[in-house]
């Protein structure tokens, strides 16, 4: 979720999406608080004291409830224990398959949390990562986190913190080659998109957790014709995914909206034609002017 107006702003992304609540500070003007220079100190002093308040949500104790559930940490473990279907699965099983069977440890990659130093939606999503990192037993260290908006003194924070900041504009286009969850709020299609395309097969799609926008939200809220053609791993995901869906309170609409736990079983994912994973190409959206991701191109 970008909220200096680019491409990653819910409000300019949703159909129908409401305005922001008085509740909480619009990030318009987030861009003009970047340029002043950031208190580290201070900063992550707000952050932990919005990880308390959402720690005594009602709401928080559901997303725990859902999200690190016995059955959901154990899925994308369980995955690993199968063998390989073809050759580029290889790499991803063979040297993973004794770890799947003896840990549930997963990693995290976060996508798309936008300026969060002056924007308090994308505050609040960054204190609702740490609480799920800590409930889901994950080690900061092995959560990555990337937005083209973070200032170096965000970067500065999120190291504070304990967690990895990526360098890289990867575009959404992450492997996952272990159990890991995407941690991807309000972010665009195409990003959503890249990921599922870069681990398009029986054997990867399956060890991703993501919390993220619906998927079958975001397929009401586009066209079909377009859904299909520009976002085409999202399309055929929708049909198989697993969903989830995680309560939001009115006075977080902005913030926690439309958000659900998505998985991929592997039962689900077996019931579509061997055809559907053969050579998959990779998203050129020709037909799409405004993207809803930041591309590395535009941001090198």
């Amino acid at each position: 979720m970008s909220d200096t107006g680019e491409e990653w702003q819910v409000a300019r992304r949703r159909k129908g999406a409401a305005r922001k609540s008085n509740t909480l500070q619009p990030c318009s003007t987030a861009a003009a608080c970047c340029q002043q220079q950031l208190d580290v100190g201070k900063t992550v002093k707000r952050i932990r004291q919005t990880e308390s308040e959402l720690r005594c949500e009602e709401f928080w104790k559901d997303w725990k409830r859902c999200v690190c559930s016995d059955q959901l940490l154990e899925a994308g473990s369980a995955s690993l224990t199968k063998p390989p279907e073809n050759k580029k699965d290889t790499e991803v099983s063979a040297d993973q398959v004794e770890t799947g069977r003896t840990s549930q440890h997963l990693e995290c990659v976060c996508y798309g949390l936008g300026s969060f130093s002056s924007c308090v939606s994308a505050r609040f999503q960054l204190a609702m990562l740490l609480l799920l990192l800590e409930a889901g037993q994950i080690p900061l260290k092995d959560c990555s986190v990337y937005d083209p908006v973070f200032s170096s003194g965000e970067r500065d924070v999120l190291r504070e913190l304990g967690l990895t900041v990526l360098t890289k504009n990867e575009e959404g286009k992450c492997p996952a080659t272990k159990p890991t969850l995407f941690y991807l709020m309000h972010c665009g299609k195409a990003l959503y998109n890249n990921l599922l395309w870069k681990n398009w097969s029986t054997q990867r799609l399956p060890l991703m957790i993501i919390i993220g926008n619906s998927f079958s939200g975001i397929k009401d809220r586009t066209i079909e014709r377009e859904f299909k053609r520009d976002y085409s791993y999202v399309s055929q995901a929708v049909d198989v995914c697993e969903e989830r869906a995680l309560p939001c309170p009115s006075r977080l609409i902005d913030v926690f909206s439309d958000t659900s736990v998505i998985t991929f079983p592997s039962s689900s994912l077996n019931k579509l034609p061997q055809s559907t994973w053969t050579e998959p190409s990779e998203p050129q959206y020709q037909h799409c002017p405004d993207l809803e991701i930041i591309l590395k191109e535009a941001h090198s």
